[in-house]
């Protein structure tokens, strides 16, 4: 990702962003938002693109239609880069695949990681029905509004210190989020720091970067298919929905880990 926003010219080598003709499955009352026009109106507010991710297809007729991913990251965090950065998320697809979304996730640049905040924060969806004007402004706002909380949420994160049976814990609750009941596998591999950076403490939001990777980007993970009896080796995750799934339901751990410890401070932050 890169350390500098994406000019305009970088955003034209991806011309689904400016699709302007639904798929043709679309009805017609279906009312297209257009991603250009999402990524000018978040540059009023000094959000400016940081990447974009669009989703393979196999049907060409969806091509350049298709589910994409759009990461901004506040004017701020780009002139003063800190371990983390708060950024807007926005998925979008025109074919009718997944209605376009806007959520608050979190970048680390250590390890060119991004989380995205589950489901205690909030995440707006907008039907391509409608006028987009009538919500975009509004929930803009309040997503930039709620960054300087989300900035206080991860030092609160980075505090509180785990034990090992509370890491194992950790580890094997995250399992299922990316394995199937079929496949057995030990949760210590989860445990593994990829990096110097993650050796230093045992924080829970060191303790769930670590996790991060090693569920979507190791390759290094091996388990057991209990059906078949053979061995298996985890590859990277290349969907954005199920890139999406993980970081949700890792966050959502973590809080409620949070929680657990240190119910009192985690109640003053969500009032």
């Amino acid at each position: 990702m890169s350390k500098l926003p994406l000019t305009a010219k970088e955003l034209m080598n991806y011309p689904v962003l400016y699709t302007t003709v639904p798929h043709e499955d679309a009805s017609e009352k279906y009312s297209l938002i257009s991603s250009i026009d999402v990524i000018n109106e978040l540059r009023k507010h000094n959000w400016l693109v940081s990447n974009v991710q669009v989703s393979k297809v196999l049907d060409e007729t969806r091509e350049n239609k298709q589910v994409h991913l759009v990461r901004l990251r506040h004017f701020d965090d780009f002139l003063e880069q800190k371990e983390s950065a708060v950024e807007i998320l926005f998925f979008n697809s025109f074919d009718r695949s997944k209605s376009f979304s806007l959520s608050i996730g979190l970048y680390r640049f250590c390890c060119c990681n991004g989380l995205t905040i589950g489901d205690s924060y909030d995440s707006h969806t907008l039907r391509h029905i409608g006028n987009l004007e009538n919500n975009l402004d509004e929930i803009i706002t309040k997503i930039t509004n709620f960054k300087p909380k989300l900035e206080q949420k991860v030092k609160l994160l980075s505090s509180l210190m785990l034990s090992t049976e509370e890491m194992q814990t950790f580890a094997r609750l995250a399992l299922p989020l990316k394995f199937p009941d079929h496949l057995e596998v030990d949760y210590n591999q989860l445990l593994v720091p990829q990096r110097a950076e993650d050796m230093k403490d045992t924080s829970i939001y060191t303790i769930l970067n670590v996790i991060q990777e090693n569920l979507i980007r190791s390759n290094d993970v091996v388990g057991i298919n209990k059906e078949t009896g053979r061995r298996f080796t985890s590859k990277e995750i290349t969907s954005l929905k199920k890139d999406y799934d993980i970081n949700v339901g890792l966050f959502n751990l973590a809080e409620r880990i949070y929680q657990i410890k240190q119910p009192e401070t985690i109640e003053a932050f969500v009032a």
